[in-house]
């Protein structure tokens, strides 16, 4: 069993910063890609940004330059250190996380979402 539990969600006026921190724990073996998703209300969840476990990383074009996302392979923990917020971003923010063996990725997990507000 893997737990993948988020947290550093809250409210901030635009323009403010905020760091997010996705822990994964349990059965694991091997950690794969690492992601933070995003859904606001009314809309599909989409990707934010991902990163490999070699730190490669991907950016959604609305995060580029203003997101930052880490991992710290020794804890099994991942960060979006999120700055210049805007409104639009506001949503519940997701973290999922491939999983698997030293031959393959097998499995993908999902946290449970903190909620990010930006407004004034």
């Amino acid at each position: 069993q893997v737990q993948v539990v988020e947290s550093g969600g809250g409210l901030v006026q635009p323009g403010g910063s905020l760091r997010l921190s996705c822990a994964a724990s349990g059965s694991i073996i091997r950690i794969y890609d690492m992601g933070w998703f995003r859904q606001a209300p009314g809309k599909q969840r989409e990707l934010v940004a991902v990163i490999n476990n070699g730190g490669s990383v991907n950016y959604a074009d609305f995060a580029k330059g203003r997101f930052t996302i880490s991992r710290d392979n020794a804890k099994n923990t991942m960060y979006l250190q999120m700055n210049s917020l805007k409104p639009e971003d506001t949503a519940v923010y997701y973290c999922n996380v491939a999983i698997g063996n030293w031959l393959r990725r097998t499995n993908d997990y999902w946290g449970q979402g903190t909620q990010v507000t930006v407004s004034s």
